[in-house]
């Protein structure tokens, strides 16, 4: 005969199923948002593929405004954007700012700083819009969305160009990896999500977290710290992985001295960032000729206007220098401020940023 099972042989059963099938804690993100957790990923310092940009009149678009958290028609003053590796963006400047001289300044202060993004986020950007306001920035419908009293604040911060790889990656990644089978099961193969944002968010915001940390270890490792590098690391090693299997064109991050990169920048010349960068008294500008060319350096302010160029006739191929001292054609100091310059060549032209404190 059997004896009856003690109730304390029961409790102590019950419990061990319990444990068995308990499931497996998830750890917490490190990071409440990744806009935050570095300002020097990308700097205004850092190279931009940038031209220029072309007024093209007045026209009626449909704008999201967040300020309203609806769609607008706006006459809007436009602008066209072009980009030293072929893309195009139509800046469409709310008519609020009144004028073509004042939207220029915000359309070309705006298409400098998105230059800066790797190609594979300016990819899919079709269109830019521009309002005042100090409403967060949004991405997507092939559009980047900039309210610019809150770029004054993320400008503060150090992190504008931060902000923009986030949106950015929603308007050209979102669409082809947020649902994609290996991008699903990094999620799932990964520790934990990069930010409490991704994690709440899981659909929309993971890929747009992930990214600009996947930027910063692989492509920016020298600015941040071991420890964050290893954070990053520890926490999404598969998302990492994902990113490196899908061979992102990332220039202007991954620069033309890479040989593998060299097809991705305009052929015949490489321009490397003047320095010193902040300039006070003058600045060195360097680059290299594939082949013996006339050369021409072009500086300029944000609404295009010419300070100076600076002219080579015949220049052998190898490394040479541009001296500029800081000083426009009438041979006075420029005021401080963000600057363009362009290197030229017959078959090529390359547009990189500098800026001017005295």
């Amino acid at each position: 005969m059997n004896r009856p099972t003690s109730p304390v042989l029961l409790l102590l059963a019950f419990a061990c199923i319990l444990v068995a099938f308990r499931p497996i804690p998830v750890m917490d993100p490190p990071f409440s948002g990744t806009i935050f957790i570095d300002p020097d990923i990308i700097t205004s310092a850092d190279p931009s593929t940038f031209q220029n940009v072309t007024y093209a009149g007045r026209g009626m678009r449909q704008m999201y405004d967040r300020r309203v958290n609806n769609w607008i028609q706006n006459n809007a003053i436009l602008f066209m954007a072009k980009f030293d590796d072929g893309l195009e963006i139509e800046v469409q400047v709310n008519s609020e700012f009144g004028n073509e001289n004042a939207a220029s300044v915000e359309a070309t202060t705006y298409a400098l700083e998105v230059g800066r993004l790797p190609n594979a986020l300016r990819k899919d950007v079709q269109t830019m819009w521009i309002h005042k306001g100090v409403q967060p920035f949004g991405g997507g419908n092939h559009n980047i969305l900039i309210h610019t009293g809150q770029a004054a604040n993320y400008i503060a911060d150090g992190i504008l160009e931060e902000t923009l790889v986030h949106e950015a990656s929603h308007t050209s990644l979102d669409a082809g990896h947020a649902s994609a089978a290996g991008w699903l099961a990094a999620q799932t193969a990964d520790p934990e999500f990069i930010s409490t944002y991704a994690r709440d968010n899981p659909t929309r915001e993971d890929v747009a977290e992930s990214f600009l940390t996947y930027l910063a270890v692989r492509h920016r490792a020298d600015r941040i710290s071991p420890t964050l590098k290893n954070t990053i690391e520890q926490a999404i090693p598969n998302r990492i992985a994902y990113f490196d299997s899908i061979h992102l064109n990332l220039y202007p991050i991954t620069t033309a001295t890479n040989l593998e990169k060299i097809n991705e920048v305009p052929s015949g010349i490489i321009l490397y960032q003047n320095y010193p960068n902040p300039l006070q008294n003058g600045t060195t500008i360097s680059f290299d000729l594939e082949k013996p060319s006339a050369v021409s350096l072009r500086i300029t302010n944000l609404l295009g206007q010419e300070i100076t160029t600076l002219s080579k006739p015949f220049v052998e191929a190898g490394n040479h220098q541009f001296e500029w001292d800081g000083r426009g054609r009438d041979g006075s100091p420029v005021s401080n401020g963000t600057y363009i310059y362009q290197i030229e060549i017959p078959v090529s032209r390359i547009t990189k940023s500098l800026t001017v404190v005295h």
